[in-house]
């Protein structure tokens, strides 16, 4: 079975997302910048017994995301689903950033993405289809939150771009819109959130989605 790759596989979201397919017999391939996160992710996946591979990378740097890719595409197939779920989350202000720091969150939040999906998905369309989620948030602007905020602005603007140029050849590309802090035991629970991505792969094609919004 084709599997799914998480990019930005941190203890929240990327867990939870992996767990949810992996428990369905999908092999996981987790990919995060940190081996302390991947090794505690793979831990949380043992109980499914779905075939995990881990590979470290920096999403700002194309040819460590690239190299990643290729690593987990070798181990466990051309991926059926792949899901990025990296981001640069802060507190900032209008005006705190440098331009090297706006260009920074940028690379991690929006660039990375693009980057993302645009090495995936023509193996995608050459296969005759597979499913692009990207992780997003701030469906308004936050002053508190400058950074994140234009970030996820051009998330949701990249997936309609990406959902027009590969959805014809039957790639599903969407974004998850989580409106709030997530927490376990919360309305905004990542176990909860993940339903979202289960269920976006998952949907017929003439009753595609290109956004869910999880308000809580």
């Amino acid at each position: 079975m084709a599997g799914l790759v998480v990019v930005g596989a941190g203890t929240g979201i990327g867990q939870s997302v992996a767990y949810r397919f992996a428990k369905e017999g999908m092999p996981v391939g987790l990919i995060a910048r940190s081996s302390e996160t991947l090794d505690s992710v793979e831990r949380a996946l043992a109980p499914t017994g779905a075939a995990v591979f881990k590979a470290q990378a920096d999403v700002s740097d194309e040819s460590s995301l690239r190299g990643a890719l290729d690593d987990a595409r070798d181990a466990l197939g051309p991926p059926e689903v792949v899901v990025y779920n990296a981001a640069l989350v802060r507190a900032d202000g209008i005006g705190d950033l440098s331009v090297a720091e706006h260009q920074a969150a940028w690379a991690v939040n929006v660039v990375g993405a693009l980057k993302t999906a645009a090495y995936v998905a023509p193996g995608m369309e050459s296969r005759g289809g597979g499913t692009i989620v990207v992780t997003g948030g701030m469906p308004k602007g936050d002053e508190r939150h400058v950074s994140l905020s234009l970030g996820k602005a051009g998330v949701r603007a990249l997936v309609s771009m990406l959902a027009d140029q590969y959805g014809p050849s039957g790639v599903h590309v969407a974004t998850v819109t989580v409106a709030g802090a997530v927490a376990p035991g919360t309305a905004f629970d990542p176990d909860d959130i993940a339903e979202h991505y289960w269920h976006l792969h998952n949907q017929r094609r003439e009753e595609w989605s290109t956004e869910i919004v999880h308000s809580g």
